[in-house]
């Protein structure tokens, strides 16, 4: 069966909401409850949390600690170097990425995503944003490492390239002539929902939805259908933007 170890990208110098990582939200961090949402899904093989060497993030080191789980330091900005980093040395077929900004990721989805990369065996990369029909901040992504390597060596013979390095994974899919992607569309189309972690906007939305449900990792569609019955909240960070990613 193919290997997959989870990593989780996670840094405390965010720009728009610093130190976000480690807020707490329901007596759990942020980066909690994402790594929460990863083990409860039971699809990765091995799970390790990838942070930079940055003194800032002693705290996220600590905070691993806490949570028993790895964690590996590397490049502040070279983030596909610091995955390759926390894979060097692991068994892995692929790895399936997750960032630190999702505390409201839920741990089918990220199973159904697994699942169905397991299935698909001749697959380099397979994602729900391909084709987003998923909430902002429950996207889920698996690429195999082989195909990390292969971008990483492309990257690094063409210094035009070099801005994929911040975003992992962008040089894979952004060249499906290169790569077998395959983007997997979970309908109802609720794409137009932001549930990510990324302003103080972003963060009231957040706690509001936690205070509601709990200290618990919170099914999809349960998510969903309490948005859709509570516009005020749906609102609050209904006018933030997405950073784009830039592909060429």
């Amino acid at each position: 069966m193919t290997r997959i170890v989870g990593v989780v990208q996670a840094r405390m110098g965010s720009t728009r909401l610093p130190g976000k990582v480690l807020r707490r939200l329901g007596g759990t961090s942020v980066l909690g409850r994402v790594v929460r949402a990863v083990r409860e899904s039971a699809g990765v093989d091995e799970l390790v949390v990838a942070t930079t060497t940055e003194p800032l993030d002693d705290a996220v080191v600590e905070e691993c600690r806490q949570l028993a789980v790895e964690v590996y330091r590397g490049s502040v900005d070279d983030v596909l170097a610091r995955f390759l980093g926390a894979l060097a040395g692991r068994r892995a077929d692929a790895v399936a990425r997750f960032t630190a900004d999702c505390p409201l990721l839920d741990p089918a989805v990220v199973m159904q995503v697994i699942r169905a990369f397991r299935t698909l065996s001749d697959v380099d990369y397979l994602s729900t944003s391909i084709a987003p029909r998923l909430p902002l901040g429950t996207n889920v992504e698996v690429v195999r490492v082989d195909a990390l390597r292969r971008a990483d060596a492309l990257i690094r013979s063409d210094p035009s390239l070099a801005f994929h390095r911040t975003h992992v994974t962008s040089f894979v899919w952004a060249h499906p002539e290169l790569f077998r992607v395959v983007g997997l569309t979970l309908p109802p189309d609720r794409s137009s929902l932001r549930v990510t972690l990324d302003t103080p906007e972003d963060w009231q939305l957040v706690s509001a939805v936690i205070e509601e449900f709990g200290d618990v990792s919170v099914p999809l569609a349960d998510l969903v259908g309490w948005l859709d019955a509570h516009p005020a909240v749906r609102a609050l960070n209904a006018d933030v933007r997405q950073k784009a990613v830039e592909v060429g």
